[in-house]
């Protein structure tokens, strides 16, 4: 009983920053749409911020791994919060500079930090809860909250843009000063908190664990690009999804001056479902297995998205949302509705790929962390493909872009069946 007070307060910190990432990492997305109509860049290159914020931690990944068994947690959580504080100011001098160049500096910059926060938090989320269903479920409890600050972004971003044809990186000030003050706010309270560290002889023991060791586990390699695959198809779903709806050249939503809010309503409660299925996710996590719930959602995820595809955009339905002047119901695409829905289904599936893929991993599981954090680098590369494919087939492109995440689910669904097996249990760990 004791135990489980003393961890209370790491376990907070720890769900804090897990809505950090996601604060930081989902104003991307938006800033899109900006950086296209501020730069005149066509819809592949305005994802380029996005791609810098992930392909950040294709290069920190293995290095915030070794950081992590070498500095511990609390140190390594520091060194994240100061290094997410110089990527968002620098972000936001490039406000005032008016430089694409200068936001992607910050934009990759911020990743580092991203990349750092996501090493941290979820190893010590799922030992806090000891592993297995209670780890998996402190995980879904970690990311209602990340989703919580990600539709909170979202939606304050729609409501921000005056109208995106004159959209410019400065009308986004208000967001990064706030990311600011989160950031030096949280660096002050992960100083003043006890974090329990790993204990001396595991962290010598790690360090002569070569990382190519990690290969031998067939369930981790096949789980890491699940990772690589999951993150790709959870930020592309609902970037396109404001992207096609806010399309001036479409007029889908048919309004004048509102399509921004609108649109930024509409992706926003995708991720505010990614906060409803977390909470589920959590409260049935002791009871379900990760397996079973990562079947039924990537499942459920792939159908979804077809329906999505196939579906005529003439065929209309009744959304809640906002507008610019508050609370609204509006009309959007059916297939937009679906999209939306795909956020219950992506909720869970993080914490259940990661649960799995580093299930019966014992010392080598902080190295895993940080390798699958190298791999959290497909939320830029997916998504780039899926702009290549509008740009490719102009504005009927949109819903053809979302094969990609059809693929994606399809894949996911199959570890969750088959390749998340343990077959590699006689190694020692």
């Amino acid at each position: 009983m004791e135990k489980k007070q003393s961890y209370a307060i790491p376990i907070v910190v720890m769900i804090l920053l897990f809505g950090m990432i996601s604060f930081v990492t989902n104003l991307a997305s938006p800033m899109s749409d900006i950086l296209q109509r501020q730069f005149g860049t066509s819809n592949f290159l305005s994802t380029l911020g996005v791609f810098a914020n992930f392909i950040a931690y294709a290069i920190m990944g293995i290095p915030a791994g070794k950081m992590l068994q070498q500095r511990g947690y609390k140190k390594t959580a520091l060194i994240a919060v100061g290094v997410g504080f110089t990527g968002v100011g620098i972000q936001l001098l490039s406000g005032f500079a008016e430089s694409f160049a200068i936001y992607l500096l910050g934009a990759f910059i911020a990743g580092f930090s991203m990349c750092l926060l996501n090493t941290v938090v979820n190893p010590m989320l799922n030992r806090l809860g000891g592993g297995g269903n209670k780890g998996n479920q402190l995980i879904q409890f970690g990311g209602s909250f990340n989703s919580l600050c990600g539709t909170a972004v979202i939606v304050l971003t729609g409501l921000l843009i005056p109208s995106i044809v004159d959209a410019k990186i400065s009308d986004t000030f208000p967001l990064m000063y706030t990311a600011l003050a989160i950031f030096a706010l949280a660096f002050v309270v992960i100083l003043l908190t006890k974090i329990p560290e790993n204990q001396e002889d595991s962290k010598k023991s790690g360090d002569t664990l070569p990382i190519k060791n990690l290969f031998q586990f067939r369930h981790f390699v096949l789980g890491a690009f699940a990772i690589f695959i999951y993150v790709g198809v959870e930020v592309g779903t609902p970037q396109m999804l404001q992207q096609w709806l806010q399309d001036e050249n479409l007029d889908l939503l048919s309004t004048t001056n509102n399509d921004e809010a609108i649109a930024g309503s509409v992706a926003g409660f995708y991720w505010l479902l990614m906060l409803v299925g977390r909470f589920i996710g959590g409260l049935l996590g002791a009871k379900v297995s990760p397996r079973k719930m990562l079947s039924v959602a990537a499942a459920a995820a792939v159908i979804l998205v077809l329906l999505a595809i196939f579906i005529p955009v003439t065929s209309t339905i009744s959304f809640p949302g906002f507008d610019r002047g508050g609370f609204a119901i509006n009309v959007i695409p059916l297939s937009a509705a679906l999209l939306v829905c795909v956020g219950l289904c992506t909720s869970v599936m993080w914490g259940g790929i990661f649960n799995l893929a580093v299930e019966g991993l014992g010392k080598y599981t902080e190295r895993a962390s940080g390798l699958f954090m190298a791999l959290v680098c497909g939320g830029g590369i997916l998504p780039l493909l899926m702009n290549g494919v509008v740009d490719i087939f102009g504005i009927s492109g949109y819903q053809p872009s979302y094969w990609v995440v059809v693929a994606g689910f399809a894949y996911i669904l199959f570890y969750a069946l088959v390749g998340s097996k343990n077959v590699n249990k006689d190694i020692p760990v």
